[in-house]
């Protein structure tokens, strides 16, 4: 038999894709076991305007140190309806540390506050040797 010159075999290869989609389903095994459901916990934090229909803390229950910060960097300690002034936030922690040492800090930034007054507050807690410092969203 000839060839002729200008005509070329036919290629009879197939590409076998059994061998790639096994490795696709192992892959899709593997991170399906080894992934991690995380359920996320939140922390409530009392405010002062949600806070009146609840019940008082009883005194057993560990009280923690609540410091919200308003749109205009007002510092409001523990729901209290007066904002403190800057220099008495490490006075106020000292205190209510020397009430109740197991408590930790829990900070709740407005939004449009400054940075500058959360930092404040997390420095005045370190410098009292607060170790639990929290902050949680509005």
């Amino acid at each position: 038999m000839r060839k002729i010159a200008g005509r070329k075999k036919s290629d009879d290869t197939k590409i076998d894709l059994t061998p790639m989609l096994d490795v696709v389903f192992i892959l899709l095994i593997f991170f399906v076991v080894t992934a991690t459901f995380l359920s996320e916990t939140s922390v409530s934090a009392a405010s002062s305007d949600n806070n009146s229909d609840a019940p008082p803390p009883e005194d057993d229950e560990k009280k923690n140190i609540l410091f919200e910060i308003g749109s205009n960097n007002e510092i409001i300690l523990n729901g209290n309806p007066r904002p403190i002034l800057p220099n008495f936030i490490r006075s106020n922690i000292d205190q209510l540390k020397a009430e109740n040492p197991s408590a930790s800090v829990i900070i709740q930034p407005n939004n449009a506050s400054d940075v500058s007054a959360l930092v404040m507050i997390m420095d005045a807690a370190r410098q009292a040797g607060m170790a639990n410092i929290s902050i949680v969203e509005p």
